[in-house]
């Protein structure tokens, strides 16, 4: 690695309104580098890289890109001046092609002046092969699950031959193996001179890819360290100022009764709909009180499972599915939630949350046949329910009144947990029910999930973060191209066991 930084940042501050967003920051990356940025939600993380990126351009403090100073008008001059940025909220276009994303706004043209599909669709497959992935660039973006589409937004970014790239949670829908091969892709853009700035909540990963880390708290820099050489801990403890011990925490509780019981469950789609992969022969209970894993890679089938599970499956279901031993086959969400199933859907923007609505307004959607009398909502009722359901998860906002978008992403999630739990379900469904919150949130998620099973409730929950399922499920259920290849209970999952099963290969025990 070179000493003179690619980009110098100096003295950064930010206020919106009476909010000190960011106060004093330095932070700098180096040719070859990765610079690791954490923090809880609200940090500062986002307003810096959208200062950088050239979203924000107004602000205080210097930028400096290869020595000379610099203030962006716009992402474009950023760009231009090779700064390249992943951002963690996908921004991506649905109703155009893997292909048009790639090169949106900078489309290749033929000597006639027209649009060269050709080429862009030889680069897009050439950008998505570089990171493993075999998609069809012609495909169109909108139907693409989270995890295909966070593979296109990085090839996106790789086209632009940045020489600073800014990866906001590139992870966060990825499964270990996708993982690994993007980790490959940033060794070679290292080798290749690039410094990238990379923020995650996963801190296995930055152990692993960091050469430095600097942590920010309340908008300034908490510290800066080796991650080779500070442990965990330390890292935890300047991004929320106390040690995060224990983080899963303990279950401890005996099973009750049989909750959900499948057999045999598979899903006849007319027209098989690409990127996803129904059930195709899955088997598995959940016990009152008891919390399983979903494991299984990218594709494996995961969220169609939940999905059918609460009626908004797509093809018509065979086997047979139990749910407090009587027959259950919901027709749609709310037939589900009249059974006592809620669901947590992995993208809480865009199937969780409405964004422009209010907090209060997010909260008591689910709930509102018990909250008003003549199609009419109780307002003092719905006030004083939703007040003590975000109290009792903890829920950080100046007011209910609030937009919901207006949160940080770990309180937003919180609000999701909010609204389904107001429903009073005895099946809580949870599609990575921790993705793209931090580390403190986390251990608030996952306090809170032991207390939902301590109470009696059924928890079935998918997730890519392997560490996550081994230190919360009482079993893990692997599926590999729909199908159930393994139950692995606790004592017996490991990750070796797990993503063997998930590789079509059969569990095996490791001492």
């Amino acid at each position: 690695m070179t000493e003179a930084p690619l980009v110098r940042m100096t003295a950064i501050g930010k206020r919106f309104g009476s909010v000190h967003a960011c106060r004093g920051i330095d932070l700098s990356v180096r040719a070859g580098e990765v610079h690791a940025l954490l923090g809880e939600n609200g940090a500062g993380k986002s307003t810096l890289i959208n200062i950088l990126s050239g979203v924000i351009t107004d602000y205080d403090g210097v930028i400096e890109v290869n020595g000379k100073p610099v203030r962006f008008a716009g992402p474009a001059e950023a760009q231009a001046a090779g700064i390249a940025t992943i951002h963690q909220e996908l921004d991506l276009v649905p109703g155009l092609s893997i292909a048009e994303n790639v090169f949106l706004g900078r489309e290749p043209r033929t000597r006639l002046g027209t649009v060269d599909i050709a080429t862009m669709r030889r680069g897009a497959a050439d950008h998505l092969r570089t990171l493993g992935c075999d998609l069809d660039p012609r495909r169109l973006v909108g139907s693409l699950r989270v995890g295909e589409q966070q593979l296109v937004e990085i090839a996106r970014a790789l086209s632009l031959d940045a020489r600073v790239l800014i990866m906001d949670e590139p992870t966060a829908a990825l499964a270990d193996a996708e993982v690994e091969r993007l980790f490959a892709t940033i060794a070679e853009l290292r080798r290749a001179g690039v410094g990238i700035v990379y923020i995650s909540h996963r801190l296995a990963e930055i152990e692993v890819i960091a050469d430095r880390v600097t942590v920010l708290r309340n908008g300034s820099v908490a510290g800066s360290v080796d991650p080779k050489v500070a442990s965990r801990d330390e890292i935890i403890q300047l991004m929320v100022g106390r040690s995060v011990a224990g983080l899963f925490g303990n279950g401890g509780g005996d099973p009750g009764k049989v909750m959900l019981e499948i057999r045999d469950l598979a899903v006849r789609q007319r027209r098989p709909v690409p990127g996803r992969t129904p059930p195709a022969g899955v088997n598995l209970t959940v016990r009152a009180g008891e919390i399983v894993g979903l494991a299984g890679l990218m594709g494996a089938g995961r969220t169609e499972l939940l999905e059918t599970l609460t009626g908004a499956g797509i093809g018509r279901p065979s086997g047979e599915v139990l749910l407090e031993g009587r027959p259950y086959r919901p027709r749609g969400p709310r037939s589900a939630l009249a059974r006592g199933v809620a669901f947590v859907p992995e993208d809480r923007r865009l199937a969780g949350l409405v964004l422009h609505h209010s907090v209060a307004d997010n909260t008591m959607l689910p709930a509102l046949t018990s909250l008003t009398r003549f199609g009419f909502v109780r307002r003092a009722l719905a006030g004083r329910t939703v007040r003590d359901q975000l109290a009792a998860l903890a829920v950080k906002a100046a007011s209910p009144a609030v937009p919901v978008g207006t949160l940080s992403g770990g309180n937003q999630q919180k609000v999701v947990f909010a609204k389904e739990l107001l429903t009073r379900p005895r099946l809580l469904l949870l599609d990575e029910p921790t993705r793209g919150v931090d580390i403190g949130a986390k251990a608030e998620i996952y306090k809170l999930l032991h207390q939902l099973a301590a109470t009696g409730i059924g928890i079935l929950l998918a997730s890519s973060e392997l560490h996550e399922l081994l230190g919360l499920c009482d079993r893990v259920v692997v599926l590999y191209r729909g199908r159930t290849v393994a139950v692995l209970p606790q004592a017996s999952a490991t990750p070796q066991a797990i993503l063997a099963a998930a590789m079509g290969g059969e569990a095996k025990e490791t001492p």
